[in-house]
């Protein structure tokens, strides 16, 4: 399969450089490198041999070591070796986590404040803000 720089960027940029099955950082320029430190390749989700296609949508960045034990088998297998669940959210999708996080943090940090007066509100809201935003986003 040929891919060009533009999709091969997307396509590692969809994990933000992570093995979508192990979390461990993959380097960009050792795409395709077998033996070199975070070598990978492009992983189809869905494999071929089980109806995949080479759509933008089933293509994921995995180490090549990673790729390989995985064969034609399930994500969820893989994964669960390394304790992941999900393949790592994208910038994008990261950042909303992350935003909703803080956000609903935050509004049960005033909740729980509001025992204390406006002052417990505030603090409250603030901890909720902080403990929102720093919660694991990829599991």
């Amino acid at each position: 399969m040929k891919i060009d720089d533009e999709t091969l960027n997307k396509i590692y940029d969809k994990t933000r450089g992570k093995c979508h099955l192990c979390h461990k950082k993959l380097a960009f320029s050792n795409y395709g490198v077998p033996g070199a430190r975070g070598a990978w390749e492009i992983e189809h989700s869905k494999p071929k041999s089980k109806g995949g296609t080479d759509h933008l949508n089933n293509l994921y960045p995995a180490h090549i070591k990673c790729n390989r034990q995985k064969n034609n088998g399930a994500n969820k297998s893989i994964r669960s070796k390394h304790g992941v669940r999900n393949a790592p959210l994208s910038y994008k999708a990261k950042r909303k986590k992350v935003i909703k996080n803080a956000i609903g943090y935050t509004a049960t940090g005033v909740a729980i404040g509001r025992i204390f007066g406006p002052g417990g509100m505030l603090v409250g809201g603030a901890i909720g803000a902080i403990l929102g935003s720093k919660r694991k986003t990829d599991q």
